[in-house]
């Protein structure tokens, strides 16, 4: 991935944000893990991380319905996201991605494809310098169903103007290569360029 070049076989790149051009992973739940404890809510680790690209909202629907607990999901995800903003200027970048994405500017048409709210997307791309490099970004509000669902990568291909077959997705989630795969776009996991991972 580091010195590939993908314009001999792909019209178009397409990058999840969270966990895939940002680092924002850990600070998303150190977030989450603050917000939810307000309310009793329990979310571990590996829960959460198994719930890549879901908004906010839906990810407490699921969790105050397993566990008994009535809240105001829109209300919750609200905080959240307000907690996560708060932290947002410790944000790394997940540098071997974004030099992807710097080494293809204005070679061919790139887009950003995020379960992230719109506002929150956008922070990260200004806070990281790289929005200038995208020529469509795809969040939560422009899509009625979402990752695992392909609806975000399909409408990120279309603002591109580009057979989706013939776009190339980054990402870090299972439900993100699931969404890929139902767009019939062939992917790559940037999990092992975590710096986490030793790579």
């Amino acid at each position: 991935m580091r010195d590939a070049d993908y314009t001999r076989e792909f019209d178009g790149l397409i990058f999840d944000c969270d966990g895939t051009l940002s680092h924002s992973m850990p600070l998303h739940f150190v977030a989450w893990r603050d917000t939810m404890s307000k309310y009793a809510i329990t979310f571990g680790e590996d829960r959460f991380y198994s719930m890549g690209g879901m908004p906010s909202d839906k990810i407490i629907e699921i969790l105050s319905g397993e566990q008994g607990v009535s809240v105001d999901a829109s209300v919750v995800a609200q905080e959240k996201e307000d907690a996560f903003e708060k932290l947002i200027d410790q944000l790394p970048t997940l540098d071997d991605v974004v030099d992807v994405a710097r080494r293809h500017h204005g070679r061919m048409p790139m887009a950003v494809a995020s379960g992230g709210i719109r506002t929150i997307v956008n922070r990260q791309l200004d806070q990281m310098g790289i929005t200038d490099l995208f020529a469509a970004v795809v969040t939560a509000e422009d899509t009625q169903r979402h990752k695992p669902e392909p609806d975000v990568f399909l409408e990120a291909a279309r603002q591109l103007g580009l057979d989706p077959t013939k776009c190339l997705v980054f990402e870090d989630s299972p439900l993100g290569f699931q969404a890929a795969d139902a767009a019939g776009m062939q992917w790559i996991d940037v999990r092992p360029y975590h710096p986490e991972s030793g790579s």
